[in-house]
């Protein structure tokens, strides 16, 4: 059996035919890149993954970390990759070389970040939240906390989470009770912190110098509910000019044990149980949480790439044992004849296709979404930048929750396509599909997802996100109008956008008079939406297939036809579905919210 971490010559398809990453390279901020650079940063991601992260992956899974009372203790391992990722210069990669970056495009670095997720989905997740603080940090955080942190989180010498679930609460951060009280007058933005939190990934262990918390609290006399939220600093050591050593009055209360993703410390932590633990004030009081959604936002783009590359490479096993497997005979042959590959059987053709047009597609949109944050950078002018993160702000939703959910189908479709050894753990399927399952909860589960899309997402600015999506939608149907090999595949996306116009339509409507009505029905909405916009994203691979196919070599011929193959498999046994979900939609069926909870 093979271990490939990553389908290259799928990722430079979507990367250089789909969305021509080498024109970012006109522009002053990245003209001193070239395709052979970003080829050479995912020649260095490959080689590190598979040198360091992925020989520990099921290491970890089996040994995860333990707590004795007194110190967290992982696998060896899991220090030495983390150390190479840092020297590597992955933390900083879309930094400027003044603060000792890469000053990669957004969508090389989400490629390049692909290959450490493949390998080992736990490691990575350290350096994922690391990566993600750094960036809060460096947005809101004053000079003084950017020199003081921001730094050593860009070089890998530290490393960062964000703490805002509380045991009470759960997702309800509005109801949250860690306080931050002034010290002294509160005059030099120091507060004394007093609380507990769960589920913090990553919150205690030794693999760094320091872990740099983002803590959530409430400074007395604040505003009730979200409104009066602020955001703290909250190491585990102390930072004085330079030196730190002083313990923070950060406590591990306990490591949550998990069914997948082991090797990533889960916490409950405690701060200030000795009235001892100082943080340090980010930006403006009560305004921590529309700043925290900027890391929240960054992490459930990563979680959705998590979910993407689990599932591709669930998929990449699978292809590889249905080729190797012998066994059975195709219907028409008898007893005697020899055996066949199973990938000879019409089923495990069927699953195969399924995961491809999964993994596939939801590679294509995770490439788009980072295509999009480069686009805010760089964007032809003020409202390209601005329309570019509306467009995000919109997707971030979905690309949370569509390949949690779809992907993690497939990591079930290649267990099933292993047999009786897919769930046996000799096989790597079996982790895969324990790994992802996390990610339909991480950073907020489906139904979270489907609230923020169809409460906030779609209606707001009078539903400018969503007039820009659809107007971005109708681009590519533009694209393919007299492309004869793409009209099925135009004509069945026209009609589903007609569909969700109708819909969204009745939806706004109800959401003025019975917003509760309206809200019950925001998992299916998403539903319908999320498989869309993954049409959309088939179509455009389609588009770029064919114009791959009129210049390609004859060896490159069969990728193509690959790719039209599973945008038609999509179109055919997928796009279909939102047809229910939209009927259902509009019908506003309040079968489960006038049950009585004793009928339940």
């Amino acid at each position: 059996m093979t271990d490939c971490l990553h389908n290259r010559r799928d990722l430079d398809f979507q990367l250089y035919e789909v969305l021509d990453s080498v024109a970012l390279t006109r522009f002053p901020l990245f003209q001193e890149h070239s395709r052979e650079t970003f080829a050479a940063v995912l020649d260095t991601a490959n080689a590190i993954a598979s040198e360091k992260f992925l020989p520990h992956n099921r290491l970890s899974d089996e040994h995860e970390p333990q707590f004795d009372g007194q110190r967290v203790t992982v696998h060896a391992a899991v220090k030495e990759a983390l150390h190479a990722f840092g020297q590597a210069g992955f933390p900083a990669a879309t930094y400027p070389h003044e603060q000792g970056g890469m000053q990669l495009p957004t969508t090389i670095a989400q490629a390049a970040l692909s290959y450490f997720v493949g390998a080992n989905m736990a490691t990575t997740i350290y350096a994922f939240l690391s990566i993600g603080n750094a960036s809060l940090i460096d947005r809101y955080g004053s000079a003084a906390q950017k020199k003081k942190y921001l730094t050593h989180l860009l070089s890998g010498r530290f490393l960062g989470t964000m703490a805002l679930t509380e045991p009470q609460a759960g997702s309800s951060l509005a109801d949250l009770t860690t306080t931050a009280t002034p010290i002294d007058d509160g005059s030099d933005g120091r507060y004394s912190i007093r609380g507990s939190k769960i589920f913090i990934s990553g919150g205690d262990h030794e693999l760094s110098e320091n872990i740099v918390h983002l803590v959530l609290a409430r400074i007395p006399g604040s505003p009730p509910g979200v409104k009066g939220i602020s955001l703290f600093i909250v190491p585990k050591y102390r930072i004085d000019d330079e030196t730190f050593g002083v313990d923070n009055d950060v406590a591990l209360a306990g490591l949550i044990h998990k069914m997948g993703c082991r090797g990533t410390t889960s916490t409950l932590l405690a701060f200030g149980e000795r009235g001892e633990c100082i943080g340090e004030l980010v930006g403006e009081a009560n305004q921590g949480l529309s700043y925290m959604f900027h890391m929240m936002n960054q992490i459930r783009i990563g979680t959705g790439a998590c979910a993407t590359m689990l599932g591709l490479r669930g998929y990449l096993a699978s292809l590889d044992y249905a080729k190797q497997r012998v066994q059975g005979r195709h219907p028409t042959q008898n007893a005697s004849e020899a055996p066949v590959a199973i990938i000879e059987h019409a089923d495990v053709r069927r699953m195969l296709m399924t995961q491809k047009a999964y993994v596939e597609g939801a590679m294509a949109l995770c490439l788009y979404c980072a295509w999009l944050v480069d686009r805010q950078k760089v964007g032809a002018d003020e409202t390209d930048r601005r329309e570019a993160g509306q467009l995000l702000d919109l997707l971030t939703p979905i690309l949370k929750s569509w390949p949690s959910q779809w992907c993690l189908e497939a990591n079930s479709l290649a267990i099933q396509i292993h047999g009786g050894y897919g769930y046996s753990r000799e096989y790597p399927v079996e982790q895969f599909y324990r790994d992802n399952r996390l990610n339909m909860i991480h950073e907020g589960s489906h139904g979270i997802q489907a609230l923020d899309l169809l409460g906030r997402k779609v209606f707001m600015q009078h539903g400018a996100n969503l007039k820009l999506l659809l107007r971005e939608m109708q681009t590519t149907l533009q694209e393919t109008e007299g492309v004869e090999a793409l009209h099925e595949f135009g004509e069945a996306l026209a009609n589903a956008l007609a569909d969700a116009a109708d819909t969204v339509q009745r939806l706004g409507a109800t959401m003025l008079k019975q917003p509760d009505l309206a809200l019950a029905n925001a998992t299916v909405f998403m539903d319908a939406m999320w498989h869309t916009v993954i049409a959309w994203m088939w179509l455009r691979q389609a588009l770029a297939a064919q114009r791959g196919l009129a210049t390609a070599h004859e060896t490159d011929r069969a990728f193509y036809h690959g790719k039209l193959a599973a945008c038609r498999w999509f179109y055919r046994w997928e796009l279909p579905k939102t047809q229910a979900w939209h009927a259902l939609l509009r019908r506003l069926d309040d079968t489960a919210m006038q049950l009585p909870v004793e009928s339940f």
